[in-house]
């Protein structure tokens, strides 16, 4: 059963708690165009050869080399080869097919003459220019050969692979499906972004900012607004729609205070809630609730997100089979020194800028309400628990928050 637990948690005791509720996602057939930034689940082997037929590389005329050895050289235009045409018809000795890049070489020729080594004629052609033998030519099979393994599992799916899998005939690939995430903002206090304020509430936007996190990192987001504090209302609002997601993703109501109604909803049955030995996002909570994994993120923002950079975003990505689930990181020297609390790693905004000797600018405080310090930022400036100070030019590990 879940539970709070008093000791502060280790950063990296609670990333493998809520890595280990995200189980990897099921293999689904999607088609290509759908398969951007997904994870190849099985080997792709070529049906057939790339090119699939000898072709021109050029516009020009299919020659037999020898017929333009001793150049100027006129000679008769039998056909004329489009890109799509059968090419099926000889080329006879001494003659000429005017031919477009990518149509099939005339059996008989053995080389492409390029258009602009010629006075470009039709139905005769002057060639100005020897050519050798395969000049100018793509012989069938030369990119790939039947039964080669083209692709092998655990590939991530870029514009270059997914073309390589349309060029030899795939309409579909198997792939490891996106996460589907529910992302649940509470608070009696919120508005939706639009809308009109009164006194004491604000504008919701972490479920804004946390489903674009989710999208960004490869996953589907619905997202569920407005929930008040009451735990029945949250319950009755949460439950429909458990049975078609793969991980609930709330903000707020997690901390010590006397409305905390995730906390008071999901206490006693399978999560536990702890406080995380880190700055910004202390309070967090991992389990699963009628089966469904939960994830629980404090409710300032830049502690809503950085949480989610750095225990969701992972396990989300490792779920959808990537090898590589961080963000890119790098070392860099402060520009201006840092203190950080004792015991506690902590998350700092800043601006890393590898072309100036990789030098990294704080942005802001630590506070976990300065938002703005975060939306200008472009990487985490680590700092361990058992650093307290870091002097101008000290060496950091940055988390960059840009890249996959």
């Amino acid at each position: 059963m879940g539970g709070v637990t008093n000791a502060l948690t280790r950063v990296a005791d609670h990333k493998s708690r809520v890595a280990g509720l995200v189980g990897v996602m099921p293999v689904v057939d999607l088609p290509v165009s759908d398969c951007l930034d997904l994870v190849l689940a099985r080997d792709v082997v070529a049906p057939i050869p790339l090119p699939p037929f000898d072709n021109s590389a050029m516009d020009g005329y299919a020659v037999r080399a020898a017929d333009v050895a001793s150049p100027p050289v006129v000679l008769p235009v039998e056909r004329d080869l489009p890109a799509g045409a059968a090419g099926d018809a000889p080329l006879a000795p001494g003659t000429a097919h005017r031919i477009m890049t990518g149509a099939p070489l005339p059996p008989g020729a053995d080389a492409v003459v390029q258009v602009e080594w010629t006075d470009g004629g039709t139905s005769s052609v002057r060639v100005d220019r020897a050519v050798a033998v395969e000049q100018n030519v793509r012989r069938a099979a030369d990119d790939v050969a039947v039964g080669a393994t083209v692709l092998v599992a655990g590939t991530a799916l870029g514009p270059a692979q997914l073309g390589l899998a349309a060029a030899l005939g795939f309409g579909s690939l198997p792939v490891r499906r996106r996460p589907r995430v529910l992302v649940l903002s509470t608070g009696s206090e919120l508005v939706g972004p639009g809308g009109a304020l009164e006194r004491g509430q604000i504008f919701e936007s972490n479920g804004v900012m946390l489903a674009a996190a989710v999208r960004e990192a490869g996953g589907e987001a619905e997202l569920l607004r407005f929930v008040p504090d009451d735990v029945e209302r949250f319950r009755a609002a949460l439950e429909p729609r458990l049975g078609s997601v793969d991980l609930l993703l709330t903000s707020g109501g997690v901390s010590a205070g006397a409305y905390e109604v995730v906390k008071d909803a999901f206490t006693g049955r399978g999560v536990e809630f702890t406080k995380v030995a880190m700055q910004p996002g202390g309070p967090q909570g991992a389990g699963r609730y009628r089966g469904v994994a939960v994830a629980t993120l404090p409710g300032n923002p830049v502690s809503a997100q950085v949480s989610f950079e750095v225990f969701v975003r992972p396990a989300l990505r490792a779920a959808m089979g990537f090898a590589e689930v961080e963000r890119p990181s790098a070392t860099a020297r402060l520009s201006a020194p840092v203190t950080s609390p004792a015991g506690r790693t902590q998350f700092r905004r800043g601006l890393f800028d590898p072309a100036s000797g990789r030098v990294v600018t704080p942005v802001g405080g630590p506070g976990s309400h300065l938002l703005s310090a975060l939306a200008v930022s472009n990487c985490l400036i680590e700092v361990p628990e058992d650093v307290t100070s870091l002097a101008q030019d000290d060496e950091v590990v940055v988390r960059l928050l840009h890249g996959r």
